[in-house]
Parts: C-alpha cells; structure tokens; sequence
C-alpha cells in the first residue's frame, strides 16, 4: 500500500496539460487496513479519512498510515461531538474570567471571558479540546450567543453591584462571521443585557479576517458604529498582512503568550514584542500582553 501511494504521489509531481493550460495538482493520501484499522467499510473509510488529514497536516503531496494514536484520537472526537450535541441543552458551560491588568497602576481594567465545559464525568474540559469540534458541527453558533448574552449579563451585574466600569472581552469564531445575523445578534443580547456597548469588546484572530475581508470589515464597522470595541487576538501568529489594520476600525492588539514566554529566554522574541507595540502606538491602537507571569515579562 505505502508503495502504490509512492508512486501515486510520484505521478501528481508532474503538471497536467488542461486545454493547453499547465495545472498542478497534489493528492493527500490517507491508509487503513483490514481488519487492524476496521472490520467494516465505514470504519476504514473513517480511519483513512484520518490519517489523510494527518497527510496533509505534514505538507501537501504526502500518505499517512494509520496508527492507533490517530483511532484513538478519532474515537475520543466522536465521543466528544456526542456528548457536546447533548450538552448544548444543559447546564454543563460556564465562564472563567481572566483579568486584564493596567501595567502601570496594577488595577484591573477589564477580563475576558473564557469558556469552559465542566462535564458531570470527564471534569473540566478546556475549550482546546472542544472548540474545533463546535466550529466544524456548527454548535459553536449557540455555544457562542450563550457565551456572549452570560458575559454581558454578568458584566452588566457587576456594574449594578457597584464593582468598578470596566469591559469584558468575548471570543468570536469565523463560523458566527458566516453562518447568520452576528451585527443582530450582538445588538439583540445587548438590548437585552442592558450593558452599553462600550463596555463589550469583540476578539477576533487574524485567520478570520483571512476569510472574507470586504464581508468582516463591513460586519465590523457595523459594531464599531454601535460603540463595541474589536480587538485582534493571537497578532503576529498566522498571517503577516498588515493591510486590515487599516481597512477595519481595531482598538486593541493581543501580543500572544509565546512570544511573551520568550522574554529573558529569546532576544527575538523581545525585538518582535518591541515591534508590535510600536506599530500598535504610532497607529493609536492600545496593547494587551498575554500571560505576563514572571518579573521580568512585566517589566
């Protein structure tokens, strides 16, 4: 098998000649075999299907075989999508707040709300586990409102206990850019929270702007218009263009936590972080470190 797969990959290595176009092509190949990886058609089609993914994490024009680590992992995301479908209908999420610290006065200038699925038998489950199984099912659309209307409610709350003003930033996933009203849904939970939109703040990472830029942009100015504040998570991480910063209104950027884990370790890390904070300055946009957690990473 692995040797037919060799030489199938061999034969894409060469362009196609299409109506005198050149076209290239690369195929990802995915092995299972009876009866070690299944005993039945769908079970084999199911464990190839698995490590053809695996094929093409490691680069394109390649073949996996599949291994018990990868039936595991696939049998562990069936078990997990089937608990989650059931547990959209229950009380098992709930939401961590982490705050957002004033690197000058020490005060706590706002949190973000962090999800987290505390399942009656498995414990605590971080959303790493979850996440990409909500987005790829499309539960990430009521997970998501869920998270949204809670966060501002309990915000809202804590203003009309008399806790300090400050806003709580919410998560969003390319699937709520996509799939519906997220400009309606976001006013409806304000609407019904009673928290100002000045004190919301939308996280969105630089893959989703990757999407769709003219359709996001105009979804995010219909929120800047609203008066809710849009961050970008993760900067740095996944693509290099710097176009959107000027395309779409952002008010803060998030320097992520590996490259603050390299202060006093990786002098590049340092000149990237020193970067990011210049260009966010000259550009008027506020900056968020995350994790800070040593002294050093702090100074």
């Amino acid at each position: 098998a692995a040797t037919i797969a060799s030489r199938l990959n061999e034969a894409f290595r060469h362009h196609f000649d299409l109506a005198g176009n050149e076209v290239h092509i690369t195929a990802s190949i995915g092995i299972a075999f009876y009866p070690a990886d299944g005993a039945d058609a769908e079970t084999l089609i199911k464990n190839a299907d698995n490590a053809m993914y695996a094929a093409k994490e490691k680069g394109k024009n390649k073949y996996e075989l599949c291994t018990p680590v990868m039936k595991n992992s696939l049998l562990e995301n069936m078990e997990l999508t089937n608990q989650l479908y059931r547990t959209v209908g229950r009380k098992e999420f709930e939401l961590h707040y982490q705050p957002q610290v004033d690197i000058n006065s020490g005060m706590i200038v706002g949190f973000e709300a962090l999800i987290r699925w505390n399942h009656p038998e498995w414990g605590m489950i971080p959303p790493g586990k979850f996440i990409s199984i909500a987005e790829k099912t499309g539960l990430i659309l009521p997970i998501g409102e869920w998270v949204l209307k809670n966060a501002c409610r309990q915000m809202k709350q804590w203003h009309d206990q008399g806790f300090q003003r400050v806003p709580v930033a919410v998560n969003l996933s390319v699937r709520q850019f996509m799939d519906y009203d997220l400009v309606g849904m976001v006013s409806r939970v304000l609407r019904e929270t009673g928290l100002e939109p000045g004190y919301l703040e939308l996280e969105i990472t630089e893959s989703i702007l990757m999407e769709d830029t003219k359709s996001i942009a105009k979804t995010l100015h219909q929120m800047d218009q609203m008066g809710v504040k849009i961050s970008i998570d993760d900067f740095g991480m996944k693509y290099s263009s710097l176009n959107y910063l000027k395309q779409i209104p952002i008010h803060r950027l998030k320097i992520d936590m590996s490259f603050v884990q390299g202060i006093a370790v990786n002098p590049k890390d340092e000149i990237i972080i020193d970067g990011i904070i210049t260009l966010a300055k000259n550009l008027g946009i506020d900056v968020l470190a995350e994790g800070v957690e040593t002294l050093p990473q702090l100074d």
